[in-house]
């Protein structure tokens, strides 16, 4: 059989996957993506997005069409259901947040690539050495030859193994999700809602006029796993939850129709994992939930795989192109030289993608751990203590710049 050959293969069409191949498009680099489901994936349905998703949006030339399509949000309320006290109302304080549709941020970064860039329905099963490349086998027996090889496919990812990783740890929590859509307008205005207490955590937030976002995060026992696949059992259960939380919320489930519901275990990678593990190993690494899927508490896990992917950009075309930007040249490449090229591009990406990916997991895992214990002494600490700190903690987080293309 044929061996095709590519100079940038990336495995997943998911946040990471398409932005890192924008970003390389953006340089004149062409790439290769591989998508195993056979059409672009939207499970979450949405997420919050903070001033450095923004600048990484912006630097790949999509943020401002996206920005007319969703609101910006001001602030966040956050009630407990556990003190009898009113809600706290936190400003963002001028910063750029939004809530994303993750539909409309993939199909965005899609339409902006060359129509050839994303194959379906092919799903990586092998990969192996091959001189200086690596070569991948799929399921439907195509073999592709690599000169660069990057991971965006997710918790279970199969580069991340190849590297050494283990699986992502489950964090004791699970998360169902939705999205509901009010024709003609939800009218809940534009501020994040919040609810903590009895080891529960959740809320909305619109994204624009008619599409609401919204979540629940809960520690399931046994007899909750069957929920995993039944939408109808799924929107039962949330709503027997939500007993103690104001009827706009309810009214937000209740609105949601059955395929924009979906639930998921919480996996985190192990930070010291991070710290002593192959984010790079030749001519390979991986981004975004390959790399350092984390707990959604900081709202920071898409907005991390969308720096991941221009930082890579940025690294990758520092080693493929020549000053002035032209491959090359159009000499003869020295197979050798450019593989210690793309070795030193990935492991720069590597060095500053690590700290980076310890702080976010491990800060999530945190906040998440206090904001989801219903014990009575961690309950009072999270309503007169964590409520105040954690807002101008999260405009921390996200004050984070990933730079621009330029190399």
């Amino acid at each position: 059989m044929m061996e095709i050959v590519e100079d940038v293969v990336i495995v997943g069409a998911g946040i990471a996957g398409l932005t890192t191949s924008l970003g390389l498009h953006r340089l004149g680099i062409r790439s290769l993506v591989l998508e195993s489901s056979d059409e672009l994936r939207i499970t979450g349905f949405a997420f919050t997005t903070w001033r450095n998703a923004w600048k990484a949006l912006d630097a790949v030339g999509i943020g401002e069409s996206l920005r007319h399509q969703h609101y910006l949000t001001p602030s966040i309320l956050v009630a407990s259901t556990f003190l009898d006290q009113p809600a706290s109302e936190i400003s963002y304080k001028g910063h750029e947040i939004r809530c994303l549709q993750r539909r409309l941020l993939l199909e965005t970064l899609a339409k902006e690539l060359p129509s050839d860039t994303i194959r379906f329905s092919s799903k990586v099963v092998s990969i192996e050495e091959s001189g200086f490349f690596k070569r991948l086998h799929l399921s439907d027996g195509t073999i592709l030859k690599t000169k660069v090889l990057i991971g965006c496919d997710g918790v279970n990812s199969v580069v991340a193994k190849w590297l050494g990783f283990d699986k992502p740890v489950f964090t004791g929590r699970s998360a169902i999700r939705g999205s509901a859509n009010f024709q003609g307008g939800h009218g809940f205005g534009l501020k994040f809602r919040q609810f903590l207490g009895k080891g529960l955590r959740s809320g909305f937030l619109p994204c624009n006029d008619e599409n609401v976002y919204w979540f629940l995060t809960w520690i399931p026992s046994t007899k909750d796993e069957e929920l995993e696949d039944d939408p109808v059992k799924l929107k039962q259960f949330v709503m027997s939850k939500l007993e103690d939380i104001p009827n706009e919320m309810k009214s937000v489930v209740g609105k949601t129709e059955l395929d924009a519901i979906a639930s998921s275990p919480l996996r985190y990678r192990r930070p010291w994992e991070l710290l002593w593990g192959n984010i790079s190993k030749g001519n390979v690494c991986v981004a975004g939930d390959a790399l350092h899927p984390m707990t959604p508490d900081l709202g920071q896990g898409g907005c991390a795989a969308l720096e991941d992917g221009v930082v890579l950009a940025r690294c990758i075309a520092e080693a493929l192109l020549k000053p002035g930007g032209e491959e090359n040249n159009g000499k003869i490449v020295d197979e050798e030289e450019e593989y210690k090229r793309i070795e030193m591009g990935l492991k720069n990406y590597a060095q500053e993608r690590r700290w980076r990916s310890i702080d976010l997991v491990s800060t999530a895992y945190m906040v998440g751990y206090i904001q989801q214990n219903s014990g009575k002494i961690m309950n009072f600490l999270r309503d007169k203590i964590l409520s105040r700190f954690l807002p101008g903690m999260l405009l921390r987080k996200a004050s984070f710049d990933c730079g621009t293309l330029k190399y």
